[in-house]
């Protein structure tokens, strides 16, 4: 059954393959962006003829994630449009790459703004259509940082996924009864040499951050991107981030995972989230309230 989806930070990575894969797919996708006419205009005219092409119906919106009345908007739109809204894909974000001491607090801040804020303000404008409907589904594209291996210089980014990651758990009890459901994918790392952290935020505090690069720790920034590049294999792709996605959401209501992970790494997030998620689903079966664990059907 075709789905209305909409996908934040769909201008590029992760968001923008799976937004071309759900169209391709049959499914009618609204790929939300910033700057829709100034610096992201040749996405636009990019989506435009894959759409043509494809005879897919992906579609590109304005959105700001970091603004509320953007968000508002955005949505809005799609309803007044589609009628609906089906999926909600949680996937803007931002990396920075550095040491942790070396970035201000407002830099903090304002990752965390991008990385997790940011669904809380489209939760607001999406929920109350996916309410009204009695069914729905979140999509949230964490990471594997959350729960298995990390390497340092990219404190703020795997602080904001984590806490991206357990708001995205407790959104789905508190949804489960409305017969919402949430599936939270994993991707470890895809992109292998120093390319990945070509567009990463580096410290405000320069100053701060050589004196981790001087002396016996010379090129310690470069020893970690190696070190992190050489486990990611050669062929990793990152559409497979997009096909596993797809078939989240292809599948019927009811038998959608709550966790889905494509990490090439093998860094041991699934070990890891495997025992976080158990003792969470134990603590819900003492209280008396297991029925939370899996989207009630609409009555």
């Amino acid at each position: 059954m075709n789905k209305v989806i909409l996908i934040t930070g769909a201008s590029s990575g992760f968001g923008r393959l799976t937004a071309e894969a759900l169209a391709k797919a049959g499914h009618t996708v609204y790929a939300s962006m910033r700057n829709t006419t100034g610096k992201n205009a040749p996405i636009v005219t990019q989506m435009a003829e894959f759409s043509r092409t494809h005879h897919a119906d992906l579609r590109t919106i304005e959105l700001d994630v970091q603004s509320q009345s953007s968000v508002d908007t955005a949505v809005e739109r799609i309803v007044a449009h589609a009628g609906r809204i089906d999926v909600v894909m949680h996937n803007a974000g931002h990396m920075v790459f550095g040491p942790a001491e070396a970035f201000t607090p407002e830099q903090y801040a304002q990752l965390y703004d991008v990385n997790v804020l940011s669904t809380q303000r489209v939760n607001r404008a999406v929920l109350p259509h996916l309410r009204r409907q009695g069914r729905g589904l979140l999509v949230w594209v964490s990471s594997s940082s959350s729960a298995g291996g990390t390497p340092p210089y990219l404190a703020p980014y795997f602080a904001a996924k984590a806490a991206m990651d357990a708001i995205a758990v407790q959104y789905a009890r508190e949804l489960s009864r409305w017969g919402i459901e949430t599936s939270i994918v994993v991707p470890g790392a895809f992109t292998s040499g120093t390319q990945h952290f070509t567009h990463a935020g580096t410290p405000a505090d320069a100053a701060r951050a050589a004196e981790y690069e001087s002396g016996p720790y010379a090129g310690f920034g470069a020893q970690i991107q190696q070190a992190f590049s050489a486990i990611v294999p050669p062929d990793a792709d990152a559409s497979l981030v997009a096909d596993a996605i797809v078939e989240v959401v292809n599948a019927p209501f009811g038998k959608r995972p709550f966790r889905v992970y494509v990490d090439p790494t093998e860094d041991g997030a699934e070990v890891g989230f495997t025992v976080i998620d158990r003792v969470r689903t134990e603590m819900l079966h003492r209280v008396g309230m297991s029925d939370l664990l899996k989207p009630r059907t609409s009555t």
